[in-house]
């Protein structure tokens, strides 16, 4: 991770809050139970992971609580990257906001998440949209959408900031790291169980939360993204009347530089 000037370069954050530390180790716990739960005679997973079914049709609603914590105890990979991403991220906000203001917007943004995920699949298969039986029916699990809040408090704190990705190895501006998740997201969406609603739903709820929070001052609100846009569409206009300008005086005069040129 490189800092705003570019002349410093460090692996992860320079300490690890408690907070950080607390919520990596209860994921660990909460996975081994996992994964000794069916010799147990209980299965961990299957009672605690979003299932919207489940949710609004049994009234389970700890569910949209329980499934943040836990992960495919299939895939080792799945816990391994939400923590690694919590620690990388997390710590800096960690660290700059305290652990009782950080674990809230936690809180906030897994079970928000979780109450997207579930609400929205069963309000389109009750309205009769379309929605297939087995997204109604499936299940999701996984501290993402929480991290995935996470990631957006730190891309808005610190927008500037030069990060170096692993994959691909190329540095890149802060306030860029989530439009890039979500587009490799979409380049990979025919072959991954990724929960897209549970990482958009994180993104939304940590934005909604940051703006009316109201202590984080990179947070856009949408009076702000409306602005920008109209500013943007005003200098389109300005453009297209310059080079339409340059091109009438072209007709006028040929000798004139070709108008294609003018950019």
């Amino acid at each position: 991770m490189y800092g705003r000037g570019g002349a410093q370069m460090s692996f992860g954050p320079p300490q690890t809050p408690e907070i950080i530390k607390n919520l990596m180790i209860a994921n660990g716990l909460v996975y081994i139970a996992q994964l000794m739960g069916p010799s147990l005679g209980f299965n961990v997973t299957a009672f605690g992971v979003v299932q919207p079914a489940a949710v609004w049709g049994d009234f389970q609603l700890w569910r949209i609580f329980t499934y943040m914590w836990l992960h495919s105890p299939g895939s080792i990979l799945h816990i391994a990257m939400n923590m690694f991403m919590l620690w990388m991220f997390g710590s800096p906000v960690a660290l700059l906001w305290g652990d009782k203001r950080f674990l809230r917007y936690y809180l906030v943004c897994g079970v928000g998440a979780g109450f997207i995920i579930a609400t929205l699949p069963f309000l389109v298969g009750m309205l009769g949209i379309g929605s297939p039986a087995s997204v109604v029916y499936g299940n999701t699990l996984g501290a993402s959408g929480a991290v995935m809040g996470v990631l957006l408090a730190y891309s808005f704190i610190w927008p500037d900031r030069t990060i170096m990705l692993l994959f691909p190895p190329i540095p890149m501006k802060a306030i860029y790291l989530i439009p890039l998740i979500f587009v490799l997201e979409w380049m990979s969406s025919g072959s991954s169980n990724v929960s897209h609603v549970g990482h958009l739903a994180g993104v939304l709820i940590g934005w909604i939360y940051l703006v009316n929070e109201g202590r984080t001052p990179g947070a856009p609100t949408l009076q702000s993204l409306l602005l920008k846009w109209r500013r943007y569409r005003m200098r389109q206009k300005i453009r297209a009347v310059h080079h339409e300008d340059r091109r009438e005086r072209w007709r006028k005069n040929p000798k004139d530089d070709d108008p294609r040129r003018f950019h």
